[in-house]
């Protein structure tokens, strides 16, 4: 099948990408570099002529709930249009375990991105995941001063974004659920200023972790465990301390602030 990829280079579409390749799939990319504005949606509908299924998998970094809801929302709807003008007979987003009522920070944008598919033109399946084992390399290369990595209060259920873009892959190949498939969980509960401070141990690195808790619905959200999933949900494989020593971690790159249609 012919398959695009929305935010094809990124933490999650670099492994969508391979993994499709790997069973067989004929791969587009769809990214700034490529030359696929997804917020402005230029030329969107030509470049999905002949795709089968396009994986979302478009992200921006922000704390910021207006920005998110303006990209999610832009991205979505462009995604959307597109394909519907082109054919395309299934549409497979990425979204957050746990984000209901929580309508702050990057999960404002995935509720708005989740309520645009509600309504979708286009057959839709929505993989809700839980953080990935390459949030503690982003945080640690984001949130660094000095001495001191500062790291939000988080339990966390950590899963590896390899095994997220082989599942996208999967669901992609299959039937549109119509909405949310079952969530996809890491294997085990975790602090993430514990996984920072074996990131850095990992890497030779000598800095402290304070950690801090958010304020407001999203960093509530963190500190309580809500985005760990429930015991129905479906469980990744690879634990962070085996993704501590693979070539993953070493390919992680930090996000920017304001960093869109790549992850």
């Amino acid at each position: 099948m012919r398959l695009a990829v929305a935010g094809g280079t990124g933490a999650v579409g670099r492994h969508v990408v391979a993994a499709a390749e790997a069973r067989g799939h004929d791969v587009l990319t769809l990214t700034r570099h490529d030359g696929h504005d997804l917020e402005t949606g230029t030329r969107l509908a030509a470049a999905l002529a002949g795709v089968d299924a396009v994986v979302d998998v478009a992200s921006v970094v922000t704390l910021s709930g207006r920005r998110a809801r303006e990209f999610f929302r832009n991205v979505t709807g462009n995604l959307l249009r597109a394909e519907r003008a082109a054919g395309v007979a299934h549409h497979v987003a990425l979204s957050v375990v746990g984000i209901d009522g929580v309508d702050d920070a990057h999960y404002a944008g995935k509720l708005a991105q989740e309520a645009l598919l509600a309504d979708s033109p286009v057959p839709v399946t929505i993989q809700r995941v839980t953080q990935f084992h390459e949030f503690a390399a982003q945080v640690a290369a984001t949130a660094t001063y000095g001495p001191v990595t500062i790291v939000p209060k988080a339990l966390i259920r950590p899963v590896a974004a390899r095994e997220v873009g082989a599942r996208l892959v999967e669901l992609a190949e299959g039937t549109p659920v119509g909405g949310r498939a079952r969530d996809l969980v890491g294997p085990r509960d975790e602090r993430l200023a514990d996984l920072v401070r074996r990131l850095h141990a990992v890497e030779g690195v000598r800095r402290g972790v304070l950690e801090v808790r958010f304020p407001g619905p999203f960093g509530r959200s963190l500190a309580t465990g809500a985005t760990r999933g429930g015991a129905d949900a479906a469980r990744g494989r690879i634990t962070f301390d085996e993704w501590l020593r693979s070539g993953d971690r070493a390919a992680v790159r930090a996000p920017r602030e304001g960093a869109g249609a790549r992850e």
